[in-house]
C-alpha cells in the first residue's frame, strides 16, 4: 500500500510517492526572470502544466505503480474558507486525472498540511499526531505560528501569531534581489552572510506572538548600496531569527504548549535554525532541510494515512 502526492505551489512543481517508510520525489523550481521578485499566477500555472508530465514520468520509472492505492493533492494554500491560488489547480487537476485513470481514491489537502506532515515525517516526530502542538510555517509567502492538531485526513490550525505584513521569506528575498541575487534568494543570502565578519544591526518589530517585516525591509533595501553586502545579509537573517524567537516564545507562554514543529523553506536556513534551537523554550522539531522547502512528500504521506484510516 502506497500513495502519490501532487503539489504545485507558487514556485515549485512537485510529485512524490511514499509507502509510509520510504519516499521518492521529483521537484523543480519554476523559472523567475533575473531581477524579478516573483512570477504571476498565470505564468506559474503555465510552467506547472509543462513540468508535471515530465516529473511524473520520471517518478513513475522509480516506483511500482501497481502498489499505489491512493492519490493526494494540495488543492489550496490553507485550511480556511476562501483560501485559493490558481497555481494549485495545475497539480490538483493532474492528480485527479491520475486517480481517475487508476481508479484510486483521491484525497484533498492544503499546501500547509503538506508542509506540516513533511516536517513530522522527516524528523520522525509522529507523536505530534496525537497531541496539540505549535507549528511554525515560515516560507516565501507565509509566516504563521499555529496551534495545530491532527484530526484525521487534515490538521486543524488556529493562527496564534505570525507576520502582520510581509512574510519572513519576502523580506529575505526582496533584500537579496536588491543585493543582486537571483530570486528566490534565501540560500544565496545565507552563503553571502557566512562571509561577514560583523552584521548590520536592524530593528526587530514584534507585538506578542506577532511580528512585522515591512519597515525593516524598507530600511535594509535602502542600505543595500551603502553598506557591506555580507554584513547586511547577516543582519537580515539575524533580524528574522530574533523576531521569530520573541514571537514563538510568546506563543509558547500564552498557550502553555511546549512541543514545537518548524517547517517551510526559511526553516532550512542554518543561521535562523541555530538561533531557534538555542533560544526557544520548548521541545523543537525541525523538518529535515530537504523537506523544508516546497515538496509533495507530505501530501503523499497524508494520502497514505487517509487510505489506511478509510
Amino acid at each position: 500500500m502506497s500513495a502519490l502526492g501532487f503539489d504545485t505551489s507558487n514556485y515549485t512543481t512537485s510529485v512524490a510517492w511514499t509507502d509510509g517508510d520510504t519516499d521518492k520525489s521529483e521537484r523543480r523550481l519554476l523559472y523567475v526572470k533575473s531581477g524579478e521578485r516573483g512570477i504571476r499566477q498565470s505564468d506559474g500555472v503555465f510552467q506547472h502544466m509543462k513540468l508535471m508530465p515530465e516529473l511524473f514520468g520520471k517518478l513513475s520509472e522509480k516506483i511500482d505503480m501497481n502498489s499505489v492505492s491512493a492519490v493526494g493533492i494540495s488543492a489550496r494554500p490553507r485550511n480556511v474558507e476562501g483560501s485559493y491560488m490558481p497555481v494549485f489547480l495545475a497539480g490538483a487537476g493532474y492528480g485527479k486525472v491520475v486517480a481517475d485513470a487508476l481508479r484510486l481514491p483521491l484525497y484533498e489537502f492544503s499546501h500547509q498540511d503538506g508542509h506540516i506532515m513533511a516536517g513530522i515525517y522527516s524528523c520522525g516526530a509522529f507523536g505530534l499526531l496525537d497531541k496539540d502542538f505549535i507549528s511554525v510555517h515560515i516560507s516565501g509567502g507565509t509566516t504563521e505560528i499555529l496551534k495545530s492538531r491532527y484530526i484525521g485526513q487534515s490538521f486543524e490550525n488556529e493562527i496564534i501569531g505570525g507576520t502582520k505584513d510581509i512574510s519572513a521569506g519576502q523580506f529575505i528575498d526582496r533584500v537579496g534581489v536588491k543585493l543582486g541575487l537571483s530570486f528566490p534568494a534565501g540560500k544565496a543570502l545565507e552563503q553571502m552572510a557566512m562571509g561577514a565578519d560583523h552584521s548590520v544591526k536592524l530593528p526587530v518589530s514584534t507585538d506578542g506572538s506577532f511580528m512585522s517585516f515591512s519597515g525593516v525591509e524598507t530600511k535594509a533595501s535602502r542600505m543595500a548600496d551603502t553598506v557591506d553586502s555580507a554584513a547586511l545579509a547577516l543582519g537580515v537573517l539575524e533580524t528574522v531569527r530574533d523576531a521569530l524567537v520573541k514571537s514563538i516564545n510568546s506563543a509558547i507562554k500564552e498557550t502553555k504548549t511546549h512541543n514545537i514543529l518548524i517547517v517551510g523553506g526559511v526553516a532550512s536556513n542554518g543561521i535562523i535554525r541555530k538561533g531557534l534551537t538555542e533560544r526557544l523554550d520548548g521541545t523543537i522539531h525541525f523538518a529535515a532541510p530537504e523537506y523544508s522547502t516546497d515538496n509533495a512528500v507530505g501530501i503523499a504521506y497524508l494520502a497514505h494515512l487517509a487510505d489506511k484510516e478509510a
